[in-house]
């Protein structure tokens, strides 16, 4: 595998949550930055060093309400 896609959204409560699309990986941080090292951090402990993605993307999706 060359490369793993997680969806990252806002969390209701504040920070932020990651799920990785077709693994059973997820992980939350208060921060972008603490997010990044915490997908990266899951990642590794997901796989094996030979099974391991070579490449972690990160799709934000972002809502925003705007009043009319």
């Amino acid at each position: 595998m060359s490369e793993i896609i997680f969806q990252v959204e806002e969390a209701p409560e504040g920070g932020f949550v990651a799920n990785a699309l077709g693994h059973a990986i997820h992980t939350e941080a208060d921060t972008m930055e603490d997010l990044r090292s915490m997908v990266l951090d899951a990642v590794r402990c997901h796989f094996d060093e030979d099974e391991r993605p070579k490449l972690v993307r990160l799709h934000v999706v972002r809502d925003e309400v705007l009043p009319v």
